[in-house]
């Protein structure tokens, strides 16, 4: 047997006979297997960012807006009492509407803008670690919404 895995594809006619195999049926056999889901996947990627966008604008409502207006003060936001509200009403109903799949392009174009300030604000002092990885994540998800839109199984279209 030779010790070479790339050089085995091509001399070792056993294993060269695998590949072409795996080359040949595999991507066909994965490509008929998923194909028809292919509309699904921005449906679990719209429930995913959706999904955590929702729950951000519930926990920030549930805590208080004069809360989130004394935080977003802390950390030098402008117009902290105006910003409070509109980023917890940004945050919550643009979750749903990218759940939902109606103005998905609007309420990421909205989202992303909040996920860059509170990035710029608050997160990347803390590091990625306990800072700004989930933000990046969400921030490229919701690019992808940007880009691609709801796709079919969505409520009403997009804007």
């Amino acid at each position: 047997m030779c010790r070479l895995p790339l050089y085995c594809a091509t001399r070792c006619p056993e294993l060269g006979y695998i590949h072409a195999i795996l080359k040949r049926y595999g991507k066909v056999m994965l490509e008929e297997l998923f194909a028809p889901y292919k509309d699904f996947s921005l449906l679990f990627l719209r429930l995913a960012v959706g999904g955590i966008f929702i729950a951000q604008g519930v926990i920030k409502f549930i805590g208080g807006v004069d809360g989130v207006a004394s935080f977003f003060a802390q950390h030098g936001i402008p117009l902290p009492g105006v910003m409070a509200p509109v980023v917890v009403a940004v945050e919550f109903f643009g979750g749903l509407a990218i759940v939902l799949g109606t103005s998905t392009r609007l309420a990421a174009l909205l989202l992303s803008v909040v996920t860059i300030v509170s990035m710029a604000t608050v997160t990347f002092a803390m590091g990625f670690a306990s800072g700004y990885d989930l933000n990046i994540a969400l921030l490229g998800g919701l690019l992808c919404l940007l880009i691609a839109g709801p796709g079919r199984p969505a409520i009403g279209g997009d804007l």
